[in-house]
């Protein structure tokens, strides 16, 4: 299983994160832009992503929760700002509710994720950004170093 690292930038106002998976380009891409595939990876155990909308395209928005084995959800939403096909997009995150409104007490991260193809490994490298170092502090504080990590290795037992 891959090592996925989470470095702050000297900004204060970016986290870093790399992680190589063991599988071609092709398939970590596809697990990163599928609604179906999403939701088995990308929410960490016990609790589950669900999709409600999906649109992976320029313009496009994804809108699920992160649901807990007690039921309870927290919406976020993802809005794609520029994609370019098998080599990286951008987004924006947030926590929302389950229509898709922000919810503005917590921060908007903007998410550039990259991957590039190492022989028969995929490298990603996704560069989170924040208005602020306490924005970026908030979300560290509520645990998204453990929980992406979580994901990321969810990913790595699908692929």
């Amino acid at each position: 299983m891959g090592e996925t690292k989470i470095i702050t930038a000297e900004s204060g106002k970016e986290l870093i994160v790399t992680r190589t998976f063991d599988a071609p380009l092709s398939k970590v891409w596809h697990a990163w832009t599928n609604a179906t595939e999403l939701d088995k990876w990308w929410a960490p155990k016990p609790w589950k992503a669900v999709t409600k909308e999906f649109d992976f395209s320029e313009g496009g928005y994804w809108l699920y929760a992160m649901q807990g084995p007690e039921g309870d959800k927290q919406w976020c939403i993802v809005r794609y700002h520029a994609i370019e096909e098998g080599k990286s997009f951008s987004s924006s995150d947030a926590f929302s509710d389950d229509e898709g409104n922000v919810d503005d007490s917590m921060p908007v991260m903007q998410w550039h994720n990259a991957f590039e193809e190492q022989d028969v490994k995929t490298l990603y490298t996704a560069t989170l950004t924040f208005e602020t170092e306490e924005a970026l502090n908030k979300i560290v504080a509520m645990g998204f170093k453990q929980g992406f990590t979580m994901g990321l290795n969810n990913l790595d037992e699908i692929l």
